[in-house]
């Protein structure tokens, strides 16, 4: 009977000295590297970490240099492998990833090498790509941002015939030109705003009609030359927001004082 239990103290003991120490050769004191890297196969973990683990990411982030032993176990857990018992310098692990928005899983190793005092120092994955998995997710791409657009100021003179909402035939060219450059900024065209201003000559009811039908005409003749109508505002003024203050005066110098004041202006927005 002493004999039996002799041989199984020693038989322990040998075992025991087996799973000793590490799975890797020769890790350098510092922790920093391997002589001879070695990785346990997938199935032969633990019993209670067979198939592996789905890890905390933010946790494992937190995995760095320094870190002690039960510091590292506090975030990821303890090794998945029986690595041994003295002189453990490394932990492997088994961890799964899923892919957001996916059933699918990816396998990957992970260990952790300690430096003699039992300091984590230096981190390996297999294969070496699933490192990517712990880098932060990419931030949204900023909305678009809508281009400042300055006012273009288009004289009605230009536009249309004195007290007149059709548009001359030299107008009607000027805004086809309007529309070809529109129409090239194509998705990044966002809204065209169109604002019709008269002089302070006439009634303001008159006035106001005036430009609305001015507005009316450079937006109709914008749409038909194949800017989209959705996108497209037209608002009459008046006589408000007068740029030029002329005194009263003869009639034709009175109307050529005032003609800045006759105008159109488009505000444009669209995607930088």
């Amino acid at each position: 009977m002493r004999i039996s239990i002799k041989h199984l103290a020693l038989a322990s003991f040998a075992l025991a000295l087996a799973a000793c120490g590490n799975v890797s050769h020769d890790i350098a004191k510092d922790g920093g590297s391997a002589g001879q890297m070695v990785w346990p196969e997938p199935g032969d973990t633990t019993p209670m970490h067979k198939g592996g683990t789905f890890p905390n990411l933010a946790n494992l982030r937190q995995i760095k240099a320094g870190l002690n032993k039960p510091q590292v176990s506090d975030l990821i857990g303890y090794p998945h492998f029986s690595e041994g018992v003295w002189g453990v310098r490394e932990w492997n692990y088994l961890f799964n990833f899923r892919k957001p928005g996916s059933d699918e899983v990816t396998v990957c190793q992970y260990k952790v090498l300690f430096d003699e005092n039992k300091l984590a120092r230096s981190f390996y994955w297999k294969p070496e790509s699933c490192a990517a998995l712990l880098d932060e997710p990419k931030p949204p791409a900023p909305a678009p941002v809508a281009a400042a657009s300055k006012p273009r100021v288009l004289s009605a003179d230009a536009l249309f015939a004195f007290d007149k909402s059709e548009l001359s035939p030299t107008g009607r060219r000027t805004v086809d030109d309007l529309a070809a450059e529109l129409s090239g900024q194509g998705d990044k065209l966002r809204s065209v705003r169109i604002d019709g201003y008269t002089d302070r000559l006439g009634s303001d009811a008159y006035n106001q009609q005036l430009s609305q039908r001015r507005a009316e005409s450079v937006k109709a003749e914008l749409v038909r030359a194949g800017v989209p109508a959705q996108r497209i505002s037209a608002e009459g003024h008046g006589k408000a927001d007068q740029v030029k203050d002329c005194p009263d005066g003869r009639r034709a110098e009175l109307i050529a004082c005032l003609a800045p004041n006759r105008r159109v202006e488009v505000k444009v927005d669209s995607v930088e």
